[in-house]
């Protein structure tokens, strides 16, 4: 229970179903701070103390639990160190990943517990051969089925989305305020929880200590400096600090973020689109494919709130694209081109509405390529969008 509307609604739903439920609240941070600020961050003593009032009113048992450790390692030192590494991590999916549906259900299902239960607006679907299959939520507007497209067969067969069907979030905070619970009208939080003043950049610099390089253009000439490459993301615009304008009077934008050599590659607009994405750490929810390894139809989402776009993908060897004897990796091809996408982000795949699996992205093709090329010294594990068709 995050001390929200959705999981209070959830855990009264699992009550009224016949289940015996106990309200659990996870301390994430030691140093929460006494109160929210808006409708910034999460996991505060206000959001613990609204998820005791709602447990209060439902009758359940309720406990905070101290997973602060392993949100320090799993989630908040991983964040760090992918933006030191030149790539865009989501710091959502590691939390589902390794706290809340490992960490959190390893807990329950040692203490006897049958299944973990969540506000998530998702749904689980039985085949006809009794596997479990997550699929998005009825209402795709508020579907969070991306987040929990990190979720393995295992953990989804002891999962329960009880809002998985309801058609909007309106209901739902109608059926809170009907059951008396104070959060009916709380706002959703939003940015990251442990940032919750939303300055990314100024809490990534007094953890990573900045270093001056060079700006590049995508032949590798120099066009400036920086004063420290985790500032930057693919895609930005702003506060590239370009003395020079480009010969075509167009703005530029981050294309690639290189760690190794703490450059920072910039270029027009166009060469953002993405025509080819791959990661190595990719996982199936549920059932895998029969035959990964044959090129099959889906649709790829590479954000949460991002719209699904035709693909196709297979899981193939790195030893096809770079020539090395490798790892195997899932490589998705969209219909389209992609914008501005980021190593370090998440890549779900689907098959209708059911979520097939997922992968962090590693490596990206970019779909415009340049007349002239500088061998990069980037390795494909933390290369962020390649200027360069990898496979050219």
């Amino acid at each position: 229970m995050s001390g929200g509307v959705d999981s209070a609604v959830a855990a009264a739903r699992a009550v009224e179903a016949g289940h015996e439920v106990v309200g659990v609240h996870l301390a994430l941070n030691r140093m929460p701070g006494t109160l929210r600020t808006g409708s910034r961050g999460c996991c505060t003593v206000e959001d613990s103390m609204d998820a005791q009032r709602a447990a209060n009113i439902m009758g359940i048992p309720y406990y905070v639990w101290d997973f602060s450790e392993r949100f320090k390692l799993d989630v908040v030192d991983d964040f760090i160190a992918e933006y030191a590494a030149g790539r865009t991590p989501n710091p959502c999916m590691r939390c589902n990943e390794k706290i809340k549906f490992a960490a959190l259900l390893e807990k329950a299902m040692a203490l006897g517990f049958d299944a973990v239960c969540t506000g998530h607006y998702a749904s689980i679907v039985t085949d006809a051969d009794g596997n479990k299959q997550l699929h998005r939520a009825a209402a795709w507007a508020k579907d969070q089925s991306y987040v929990l497209g990190v979720l393995t067969a295992d953990q989804i067969s002891h999962c329960m989305f009880p809002l998985g069907a309801t058609p909007t979030k309106a209901e739902v905070r109608a059926e809170a305020a009907e059951r008396g619970f104070s959060v009916a009208n709380k706002p959703d939080s939003y940015d990251i929880c442990f940032i919750p003043d939303g300055d990314t950049k100024g809490w990534l610099g007094e953890r990573v200590a900045p270093a001056t390089g060079d700006i590049l253009d995508r032949a590798g000439n120099t066009l400036g400096q920086h004063d420290g490459a985790v500032a930057f993301t693919v895609g930005q615009r702003k506060g590239l600090s370009i003395g020079t304008p480009a010969a075509d009077g167009k703005p530029r934008f981050v294309l690639e973020v290189r760690p190794i050599t703490n450059t920072v590659v910039v270029g027009p607009k166009e060469a953002l689109a993405i025509k080819e994405i791959a990661g190595n750490k990719y996982t199936w929810a549920g059932l895998a494919p029969e035959h990964p390894e044959v090129e099959f139809d889906c649709h790829v989402q590479i954000r949460a709130h991002a719209d699904p776009v035709p693909a196709v993908a297979q899981v193939v060897s790195t030893t096809s694209v770079t020539g090395i004897e490798g790892t195997l990796e899932l490589r998705i091809i969209p219909n389209e081109p992609l914008a501005g996408v980021a190593p370090g982000q998440t890549a779900v795949v689907y098959v209708g509405t059911r979520v097939l699996g997922q992968c962090t992205i590693d490596r990206t093709v970019s779909a415009v390529p340049v007349s002239v090329t500088t061998a990069s010294t980037t390795p494909a594990s933390t290369a962020s969008a390649s200027p360069v068709p990898v496979n050219a």
